[in-house]
């Protein structure tokens, strides 16, 4: 891989972290959608929340909501949705986010504020997103949402890197944000994938290494760090 750029590497003080598609349709197994190998990575895309919480950095949950008769889809998913039921509609459970990425007693999604694309407000540094396509910087708020919050560096996970995750990255690498992919808390991650990413200097880390980088940062704004008493 080549070496990557200093001026790509992840800011921690202004990350903030996408989950992607982890609605329970995608990432249950059961679900009506299920994409392999996505319960597995859940309990890491958990800890990766829980770290991001503890750290006061921004969490956006970016999902998808596919009307009943799926008018709303891609086009290449119009007709399996006609064919085999719903996915991730609107009102239903399988809409949800998978009950490990929750805070307690979180708000469920409201479908009607979200489709119309407003940022749903779901904790103190917590939303949810809709996204109508692959990325979630399309036809969305997010990139003016990022700016306005002085974001330099998307942390990007979910369901699952060959379709969104990846399109979010690519998007993210244009607009001049540091991207990180978290390797072992998105879904169908492979050595050809990773490969593609590196040559737009997409940095690749581990869900323990956020939680270093992300407890160093919390440990450094506490006061009567040595840090802060020289400042």
């Amino acid at each position: 891989m080549p070496e990557q750029s200093t001026a790509t590497a992840p800011e921690w003080a202004g990350s903030v972290l996408l989950t992607i598609d982890m609605q329970q349709d995608f990432a249950s197994e059961g679900g009506n959608a299920y994409v392999s190998g996505t319960s597995e990575i859940t309990t890491n895309c958990a800890r990766l929340v829980d770290a991001f919480r503890a750290a006061a950095r921004p969490i956006i949950h970016v999902v998808r909501l596919y009307e009943v008769d799926g008018s709303n889809a891609e086009l290449g998913r119009r007709d399996h949705i006609a064919k085999n039921g719903p996915i991730a509609a609107p009102g239903t459970s399988g809409s949800q986010l998978t009950p490990a990425l929750c805070l307690q007693r979180q708000p469920e999604l409201d479908a009607g504020r979200l489709l119309t694309g407003e940022l749903q407000r779901l904790g103190a540094q917590e939303w949810a997103m809709f996204k109508p396509r692959w990325s979630a910087f399309f036809d969305t708020q997010l990139e003016g949402f990022l700016r306005s919050m002085g974001a330099s560096t998307v942390v990007v996970s979910g369901c699952n890197l060959p379709n969104c995750p990846r399109a979010t990255l690519f998007d993210a690498s244009e607009r001049d944000f540091r991207a990180v992919l978290v390797s072992d808390a998105t879904s169908q991650v492979d050595e050809r994938r990773l490969a593609d990413l590196s040559l737009i200097d997409v940095h690749v880390l581990s869900t323990p290494m956020i939680e270093a980088k992300l407890g160093c940062l919390r440990d450094r704004s506490r006061p009567g760090t040595q840090e802060n008493e020289a400042q």
